[in-house]
C-alpha cells in the first residue's frame, strides 16, 4: 500500500508530504484548489510524461517521491530482486523534473530510467478518471484482466509452454538451414580446427597440473638453494641452529621442572617442537632429492606452453578453457554434418508442439470465453447502480492460427453501451471522462480480487452525477476499498462520507504567491468540511447535521 506521497515546488505545491493509511482516502476542495495534482504527481512517479511545465514558477526543479508497504506484495518485491532494487519490505519512488525539461528517476535511490519505473509502477498503482494513464484503456490490460478473473493460469502456462517451444524449435531449425546453405568450406575449416586443438588442447585441470610443472621447473634452482639455507639454518653443527638450540632449551626446562613441575608442560612442548623441526628437515631433503633439473624438460613444457597459449590467441578463449572450445567444435561439426537430419527430426517436433499449442490456445479461449460472460454480466448490474443504463460486453475474435503468440489466439476488446438503443463502442473510445471514470470502477469493482495492483486511484468518477446515484459511487468505492487502498479525488459529499481518510485541498496567496495546502480532516473540521460540499459558502445547523448523519451511515 501507499504509505507516502512527498511533493515539493511541483505546480501551486511548494511543498506537502502527506500520510496515507488503509482502506479509502478521498481528496477535496474547491475547484482549482489543486485536487487532482497529487493525481498528477503519482502519474509522473508511474513514468507519465513531464514537462517543463510542471515545475512552480520561481523554482529549479518539482520534486516527487512515494515509499509503498511491500509486505503483502509478493510480486512487486520478486521484481524488486531480479533487478537488483530491493530494500526490505518497502519500495521508494522518486522523480525530478527540472526547468529547462530534463527528468531523473530513482528506485530505493538507485537510479532508473522512466521505462523501468514505468514497470515498477505498473506493479503499485492504476490510476482511473480523467487522465491518459489508464490501464483499462489497453486491450493487453483487458485481456490480463479478463484473465486473471478467470482464475486459469495452468491454461495460460500450457500455451506459453507450447509457444516458447515453437518458437526454440523455429530457431534451432533457422540455424540449421543457414548452416546448410552458407559456406562449403566452413565444415572443413571446423575441423581442421578440431584437429588442431585435439593435439594440444588440455583439460583444465591438466593445463593447472603443467603451469605449475613449468614454473617448478623454471625456478628449480632457487628452489633448490632456498630448501638447502633452510635445512643449514636448522640443522647444523653450529650450536646456534634450530635443532641444538630446542634440545638445550628442553633439557633446562625438564630440570627446572624438577623444582617446579608447573615447568613440565614447557618442556614437553619444547621436545615437541624439536621432533617437528626435525620431520621439516627430512622432508627438505626428500624434495631436493626428488627435484629434477632436466633443461630438456623444461624446454618441452615452455614449448608446449607457448603452443597453448598461441592457441587461446587465435580462438579467443582463455588456455584453460580450450578443451571446452574442442567440445563446442565437436558438437557443431556434428550438427553440420547430420543438418538435413537434425532439421527433418525437429520439423517433426514442431509438428507435434503446434497440435499441442492449438489444443492448449482453444481451451484457454473456451475459458475466456466462459468468463467473459459471467464478468460482462456482474460489470452491467454494476452500471446500472452507477446510472449508466446501457450494457457491458466482453467481445473475444480469434487471432491468425498461424500465429503462436504467447498470450494464445484471442483478441479481446471491453465495448460499452451507455444508453439503452445505441450501438457498442470500445472502452478506449469513450468520450466522456466522468462516463469512463465509472465504467472502470464498475469494473474493478465487479473484478474485486482479481488482479493484486495494491492502490487504485480515482479521479473525478463522480462528474455529472448525484443524489442517490452518488451515494453508490462512493458505497462501491468503499467496498473496493476493503480488499485494497483506494485514493479518490471527489467534489460529492456523498462520496467524500464514504471515506476512511478524508484530506482537504485549499488554495491560498501568500506574500503575492498561489499556494495549495493539503489537510488531514478529523472530527468537526471533517465534517465542517462535508457541510460546505452540501451547502455551499454559509455553512448552517442543517448541513452540518446532514454531514454527520453521512458520515455515520458509511460507518
Amino acid at each position: 500500500m501507499l504509505r507516502t506521497l512527498f511533493v515539493k515546488d511541483f505546480a501551486i505545491i511548494d511543498g506537502a508530504d502527506v500520510n496515507f493509511a488503509s482502506g479509502m482516502s478521498v481528496l477535496t476542495g474547491e475547484t482549482g484548489a489543486g485536487k487532482s495534482l497529487l493525481v498528477d504527481a503519482l502519474m509522473l512517479l508511474a513514468g507519465g510524461r513531464g514537462d517543463a511545465g510542471v515545475v512552480r514558477h520561481g523554482a529549479e526543479r518539482a520534486e516527487m517521491s512515494a515509499e509503498f508497504d511491500l509486505r503483502a506484495l509478493p510480486a512487486p518485491r520478486a521484481w524488486l530482486r531480479e533487478q537488483e532494487l530491493d530494500d526490505e519490505e518497502h519500495v521508494r519512488l522518486r522523480r525530478v523534473i527540472r526547468a529547462d525539461g530534463s527528468s531523473r528517476a530513482w528506485i530505493n535511490d538507485r537510479p532508473v530510467s522512466l521505462a523501468v519505473l514505468r514497470e515498477a509502477a505498473a506493479f503499485l498503482v492504476e490510476i482511473h478518471g480523467q487522465h491518459e494513464h489508464q490501464a483499462l484503456l489497453s486491450r493487453k490490460h483487458q485481456l490480463a484482466l479478463l484473465d486473471a478473473f478467470a482464475q486459469h493460469p495452468d491454461r495460460i502456462d500450457d500455451v506459453q509452454r507450447a509457444a516458447r517451444q515453437i518458437a526454440d524449435i523455429d530457431r534451432q531449425i533457422a540455424e540449421l538451414a543457414g548452416a546448410e546453405k552458407g559456406d562449403p568450406d566452413r565444415l572443413d575449416y571446423l575441423r581442421f580446427q578440431h584437429q588442431e586443438l585435439k593435439k594440444h588442447a588440455l583439460p583444465g585441470e591438466s593445463y593447472a597440473r603443467l603451469v605449475d610443472d613449468h614454473r617448478r621447473l623454471a625456478h628449480a634452482a632457487t628452489l633448490l638453494s632456498g630448501s638447502q639455507q633452510l635445512i643449514d639454518a636448522l640443522d647444523s653443527d653450529d650450536d646456534r641452529s634450530a635443532t641444538s638450540l630446542l634440545a638445550h632449551s628442553a633439557t633446562d626446562a625438564r630440570k627446572l621442572a624438577q623444582l617446579d613441575p608447573a615447568l613440565a608442560a614447557v618442556a614437553e612442548l619444547l621436545e615437541s617442537a624439536g621432533i617437528q623441526v626435525v620431520e621439516a628437515i627430512n622432508e627438505l631433503e626428500r624434495y631436493r632429492s626428488g627435484q629434477d633439473l632436466d633443461p630438456q624438460r623444461y624446454g618441452e613444457l615452455d614449448a608446449q606452453l607457448g603452443k597453448l597459449h598461441e592457441l587461446s590467441r587465435k580462438h579467443r578463449v582463455p588456455a584453460q578453457e580450450l578443451g571446452l572450445r574442442l567440445d563446442e567444435l565437436a558438437d557443431e561439426i556434428d550438427r553440420l554434418q547430420h543438418a538435413g537430419t537434425r532439421i527433418d527430426a525437429l520439423r517433426r517436433e514442431r509438428d507435434a508442439a503446434q497440435v499441442e499449442y492449438t489444443r492448449a490456445a482453444k481451451a484457454l479461449s473456451e475459458s475466456r470465453r466462459f468468463t467473459a460472460t459471467t464478468l460482462a454480466a456482474r460489470v452491467t448490474g454494476l452500471l446500472r447502480e452507477l446510472a449508466i443504463a446501457g450494457a457491458f460486453e466482453i467481445q473475444i475474435e480469434a487471432t491468425d492460427d498461424r500465429a503462436f503468440p504467447l498470450s494464445g489466439r484471442d483478441d479481446v476488446e471491453f465495448v460499452v453501451s451507455p444508453n439503452p438503443g445505441q450501438p457498442g463502442r470500445p472502452l478506449r473510445k469513450i468520450a466522456s471522462g466522468g462516463e469512463l471514470a465509472r465504467i472502470s470502477l464498475a469494473i474493478e469493482v465487479a473484478a474485486i480480487g482479481s488482479d493484486d495492483v495494491p492502490v487504485m486511484v480515482f479521479d473525478e468518477v463522480d462528474s455529472g452525477i448525484g443524489g442517490a446515484t452518488a451515494e453508490v459511487v462512493g458505497r462501491k468505492l468503499r467496498e473496493l476499498g476493503s480488499t485494497r487502498q483506494v485514493l479518490c479525488v471527489t467534489h460529492l459529499a456523498q462520496v467524500a462520507a464514504q471515506g476512511h481518510q478524508h484530506f482537504a485541498v485549499r488554495k491560498t496567496v501568500v506574500d503575492g504567491q498561489t499556494r495549495t495546502r493539503i489537510d488531514s480532516l478529523e472530527a468537526k473540521p471533517r465534517v465542517d468540511e462535508i457541510a460546505r460540499m452540501l451547502g455551499g459558502v454559509e455553512i448552517t445547523s442543517a448541513t452540518r447535521s446532514a454531514a454527520k448523519e453521512m458520515i455515520a451511515a458509511a460507518r
